[in-house]
């Protein structure tokens, strides 16, 4: 076993530098700022390539684990570890967070080093959620990760980031107090904080259905499920670019590894009695959201409904209990962080130049941006699940694992790959194609060095994930496996 703390590193790394930035003082020093967080960016990727290096594949047992006691009277500690299911989204975390630094390296010129420490120190917090396996400090980190989005939001927003900042604290705060009250009990019946305990814990069907259903609301606001789904497009409207990036990459991955961590393994019983629920919820998200999306004028609001309704995929695929499901349904949350990130990502390179997220404002940019067209067609095909990039791996094997359950779930599951496509290349032929729609339009430069960088990146990213999974998968089995021996026991006491 490794004695470098590689996942403690990943953590401190980015919490620490983000402090360091901040010291770095007002906006005089915004070139020192910068140049801090994107090395300790980079510092704190370079961390976790290790964990991938050194993962063994062939085990479901936590690995790189850390234990340390912290608060002895109530058997609380400082225990982080990962398996096959969390490895990729602490990658992930950690990959994203050097993107949005050089992706705001010019955007972003008032308070940049608080911007930027903002940043750092959620990709701290998020790894901790990801490599927690003591439920207090799991909670910990769950919740102060509201705080720098929040912030973020609030401070670099639009005109009505206040309102959409506190919708988006509220909203996340009410469901995780329901969290909190399941986490307590947790401890009263074992005595122990500890995560792996708890899934080996056996309760009533009663206590689980009142489990259950808080893991439901904590989790499923963070998704975010529908109908609390409604905070979503305002924060992405209202946040800066690198808000929304982030937002869409980590944070709404929080609330679906809530469920595989929390709600399958503890209460495996009340989950499969009420899959039906969540499977219909999930469905509601896929095919109603994707009309949404199919109306709105704002391409801010448009990506954003798309991620609420591909986060249907997701939760669909837990509840299918299969394997296809289930890792169909991790792949399609790594993927989403490709794809909803580089979508972000080229809406905020046309709004640094036009100041207006409109559609209708817009109109033959591939005349005066054609390497600009050529990413974003990309991604939008990617964002419609084209075979050939990661959009289409995830939601093709969601697909096969509702097959296996039911023709008619899989079915409406499917009606995604078309209305994907409508509301994405929609929004694509009305901004992209066509004569030149105005003198603003005629008047734009192409992507830069820094945005040529970003956007070439993530998409290398989304073809070889999409070309070759195996990398991405091999990772998952033995974890996807023992998660489904848990989900599919009966943990109900004699």
């Amino acid at each position: 076993m490794t004695t470098i703390p590689y996942l403690s590193l990943a953590i401190w790394i980015p919490i620490l530098g983000g402090l360091l930035v901040l010291a770095t003082g007002p906006d005089t020093n915004a070139r020192m700022a910068r140049m801090a967080a994107l090395l300790t960016a980079i510092l704190g990727f370079a961390v976790t390539i290790p964990l991938y290096v050194g993962f063994d594949a062939g085990t479901a047992a936590m690995q790189f684990s850390e234990m340390h006691s912290w608060i002895k009277h109530f058997n609380i500690n400082y225990h982080l570890g990962i398996d096959g299911i969390s490895l990729w989204f602490v990658l992930l975390n950690s990959f994203m967070t050097v993107i949005v630094v050089v992706a705001g390296w010019d955007s972003i010129r008032s308070r940049v080093a608080q911007y930027m420490a903002a940043f750092l120190i959620m990709s701290g917090l998020m790894n901790g959620i990801f490599s927690a396996l003591d439920g207090v400090l799991f909670y910990i980190f769950f919740e102060a990760s509201l705080i720098p989005l929040y912030l973020i939001i609030g401070v670099w927003g639009g005109a009505n980031r206040v309102y959409a900042a506190f919708k988006f604290f509220l909203f996340t705060l009410a469901g995780s107090l329901l969290l909190l009250l399941a986490l307590i009990y947790l401890y009263n019946t074992t005595g122990s904080f500890e995560i792996l305990d708890w899934h080996k814990t056996p309760l009533a069907m009663g206590v689980q259905t009142l489990m259950f259903f808080a893991f439901l609301v904590a989790f499923g606001v963070k998704v975010p499920m529908w109908p609390i789904h409604t905070w979503l497009p305002d924060a992405h409207v209202e946040a800066p670019t690198g808000g929304s990036v982030i937002l869409a990459a980590i944070a709404l991955k929080l609330g679906a590894y809530g469920f595989v961590r929390f709600a399958l393994p503890i209460v495996p019983d009340a989950c499969r009695e009420y899959s039906w629920f969540v499977i219909g919820l999930s469905l509601i998200a896929v095919v109603y959201i994707g009309f949404v999306a199919l109306a709105q004028t704002d391409m801010k609001k448009l990506v954003a409904y798309s991620s609420v309704s591909h986060m249907g995929f997701v939760t669909l695929g837990f509840f299918m209990f299969n394997e296809l499901g289930i890792e169909g349904a991790l792949i399609q949350m790594i993927s989403h962080g490709f794809i909803s990130g580089a979508m972000f990502l080229c809406i905020g390179v046309l709004y640094d130049r036009m100041h207006s997220r409109q559609i209708t404002d817009y109109g033959g940019v591939v005349n005066t941006m054609p390497k600009f067209a050529a990413f974003f067609m990309l991604f939008a095909m990617a964002n419609a699940g084209l075979p050939g990039t990661s959009g289409f791996v995830g939601e093709f094997t969601v697909i096969l694992g509702a097959m296996k359950v039911n023709f008619g779930i899989a079915f409406l599951a499917a009606t995604t790959l078309i209305l994907g496509a409508a509301y994405t290349l929609w929004m694509y032929k009305r901004v992209v194609f066509g004569e030149v729609a105005n003198e603003k339009v005629a008047g734009l430069a192409d992507i830069n060095r820094r945005e040529f960088f970003f956007l070439a990146v993530l998409a290398l990213c989304v073809l070889a994930m999409g070309l070759y999974p195996f990398p991405f998968t091999e990772v998952m089995h033995a974890s996807v496996s023992n998660l489904l021996e848990s989900a599919n026991s009966v943990k109900i006491p004699l």
